[in-house]
């Protein structure tokens, strides 16, 4: 008796399918292309900002204040002589950086309340659920003031605002999926196999509920960076003289009269990318669910339909 033949290439080809599929799928959306652009553009120039930016972010020169864009400074300068170009794009280090690292923050704590809540059940489930529906109960934005006002400004402790006001969303959606999910014959088959419960939660339950995750993330990194620039503009958050895209609305906007284009910038960066967020999430949802995909899909080919022709047929 010969042992069974194991082809690794094609294991790894079928470990690798869903990756594709997802890649696929992004591919033929155009509006998650149109998203995927924008973010790699963004993410791409942040990370650059060393390199493209021409002038020191932070350096003031009043003798050439509200300067018109030149060769010597792409998009001109501000109310104190200083670089619009360099500031924006180390602006988007901030921003975008500082939107990405609380959007996974929030979404690690509201899976782990929320997979405590629907796995165990009980007085757990009943305790965080409470929580969960004070906090909901809630404007968000108006418990973020409350919160920034006691804790007082700073980017660190405008993350742990936006963690806190926001965690509870997520908590919800995954103690629903969890719900779902921990009856079905594949997770009673595990624990009567002896299966640890971090080992269910971890290798069977996680990699079931992710796909709504990451698609709710993804369309969340768009209010986590509105909440933020907010903040800031407020003066609650990042502080002068540091580039962020909130704070430099906040001071362009004593200049709007004389020099508008100081609020078109970071106000421009702030909207296309909320965009981006949004169109990029839409995309993933479609790919990553199946029924709205095949939704989609009937749309698209509805719209592709000719229409019938109303001629008269000659006798």
């Amino acid at each position: 008796m010969t042992a069974p033949v194991i082809n690794l290439e094609a294991t790894r080809l079928e470990a690798a399918a869903p990756g594709r599929r997802l890649l696929r799928g992004l591919a033929q959306d155009r509006t998650a292309r149109i998203g995927l652009v924008l973010v790699v553009v963004f993410a791409g120039a942040a990370l650059l900002a060393p390199v493209l930016a021409t002038r020191d972010p932070d350096v003031i020169d009043l003798v050439h204040k509200f300067g018109a864009p030149s060769r010597r400074h792409l998009l001109g300068t501000d109310h104190l002589g200083r670089d619009e170009w360099a500031r924006i794009l180390y602006g988007a280090r901030l921003s975008l950086g500082t939107a990405v690292v609380a959007s996974l923050a929030i979404a690690a704590v509201g899976i782990t309340v929320g997979v405590l809540a629907g796995y165990l059940g009980g007085w757990v489930d009943g305790v965080i659920s409470r929580i969960v529906e004070v906090l909901l109960s809630f404007p968000g934005f108006l418990l973020a003031l409350a919160v920034t006002g006691i804790l007082g400004p700073g980017l660190r402790n405008l993350l742990m605002v936006m963690v806190f006001v926001s965690w509870a969303g997520y908590a919800r959606l995954v103690r629903g999926l969890i719900v779902a999910e921990r009856s079905k014959p594949y997770v009673e088959s595990a624990r009567a196999t002896g299966v640890s419960d971090l080992r269910i939660v971890s290798r069977h339950l996680l990699p079931n509920i992710m796909s709504p995750v990451i698609v709710l993330t993804t369309l969340d990194m768009g209010a986590v960076l509105l909440g933020l620039a907010g903040l800031s503009f407020l003066g609650l958050g990042v502080q002068a003289p540091t580039s962020e895209w909130g704070a430099m609305l906040s001071e362009a906007k004593t200049y709007i009269g004389d020099a508008p284009q100081l609020m078109l910038y970071p106000g421009g960066s702030i909207f296309l990318m909320v965009l981006a967020f949004n169109l990029l999430g839409d995309g993933l949802r479609d790919t990553l669910d199946p029924r709205t995909a095949l939704g989609s899909a009937k749309s698209r080919s509805r719209r592709r339909r000719p229409a019938p022709s109303c001629a008269k047929r000659t006798i």
